[in-house]
Order: structure tokens, then sequence, then C-alpha cells
């Protein structure tokens, strides 16, 4: 959903903006997911890990404009189509679920051999380590770098929906102007909405229901 705005402020602004990686499977490589979070979160991190990987290879072999694409045809068919049975963790790093969204992009199947490939991990490492050297170890994501190299960075807006072109902007600018000030450090209210988000059953621009949501999951 962050990323759905951040598109929606580039467009009216004219920002260039450079995809980057991180892996929450790394960020937690020594957490006993068993004792941390709900069942299917482990599988759901290694997808994101596997999803990693191809767009690594994308970018190595297509450039980082692709990885844009990629990004956003990944979002599209995990979480803005409807299905009838819900995507396991284990689906969404699958070929099966990898290759129409390749073909969508008129890219090869082939590319989907990158899941499997961990040759890739270095990189993604490597850019996990360095958006985390941006914020502090103890976040997720999403991960904003304004104006890098020097620019401030944060971690979110966590949101859960999608703001018309007029609020993004103005959401935009009140984020940037928060984590601009040296001193600021965290704004954060647990008391959320559900996203609304095709495949969680929420049409955007409903009124959301009101529920402590973590992770996709009711609490």
């Amino acid at each position: 959903m962050t990323s759905k705005w951040v598109r929606t402020v580039a467009a009216q602004r004219d920002y260039v903006v450079d995809w980057r990686f991180i892996s929450l499977r790394m960020v937690n490589a020594d957490v006993d997911y068993a004792d941390h979070f709900p069942a299917g979160y482990e599988d759901g991190h290694t997808a994101g890990l596997r999803l990693l990987r191809l767009a690594a290879q994308v970018r190595a072999e297509r450039g980082p404009a692709a990885v844009g694409a990629l990004y956003l045809a990944l979002g599209t068919f995990l979480f803005d189509t409807v299905r009838d049975v819900e995507l396991t963790g284990a689906d969404q790093g699958s070929r099966d679920f990898v290759e129409p969204v390749l073909r969508s992009l008129a890219m090869p199947d082939e590319l989907g051999d990158a899941l499997d490939d961990a040759s890739l991990d270095d990189v993604i490492r490597a850019e996990t380590e360095e958006a985390l050297s941006l914020t502090g170890r103890d976040v997720g994501t999403p991960i904003l770098h304004f104006q890098p190299p020097g620019g401030a960075a944060f971690f979110g807006p966590v949101i859960s929906r999608l703001p018309d072109e007029a609020d993004a902007v103005r959401l935009w600018d009140h984020v940037v102007g928060l984590a601009a000030f040296p001193g600021f450090a965290e704004l954060k209210r647990s008391l959320r909405e559900r996203p609304q988000l095709a495949a969680f059953g929420v049409p955007p621009d409903s009124a959301g229901v009101q529920e402590d949501w973590h992770g996709g999951r009711r609490k």
C-alpha cells in the first residue's frame, strides 16, 4: 500500500524512485518464528526472500526500472487480485505464482530460476543492511529514503488505504517534514483498520473495519 502511495506522489512530483531490497527473512534470521510470530509467518518471509531473488536477477539483466515494474505486478497479483482460495506463503514464492506475473510483463519464464538461486542473497543482504543502517535495526518494512544519500530516512508510513492524488501529496509533505526534524524518533498507534486490498476482501474507499490487525491476520 505504501508503494502505491509513493507511485501516486512520484507521478505528481516528477520523482525518480529507485526500488531497493530489504528481506524480513534475513532481518529475522536468528528469531525463533514459532515463539515470536503466528503460524505461517516464516513461510511468508521465505517467499519474500525468493521473490527478492527474482527482483535481483531482473535488475541485473534489465536494469533498475524493471524492478519497479516487477514489484507493481507482484503486488497486483498478490494483493489486488480476488481469489477463491487464499495463497499460502509457500504459494507466493513458487514458480506457479511467478510465471504468470512474468508473462504479464513479457518476461521469460526462465527468470523464475532465480527463486532458488541463493547466490543472489549477497546483494539482498547488503541492501538489507544498508536500509537498517539508515533507521536502526528495530524496524520492519517499508523504509523510505528521501533524496539519498544525505536525505531523511524512516520506517513507514504504514497505511491501510490509498489516498487520492491530493491527499497523497499532503501526506507525503507531512511525513517528510516530520522525519526531517533531527529529533524525531517515532509516531505510532496500534488501532488499525483492515487493509483496503482486494485480496483481503475489502474494496477500496470502504470505511474499513476498525480492529487490531497484525500482518494480515486478525489478532
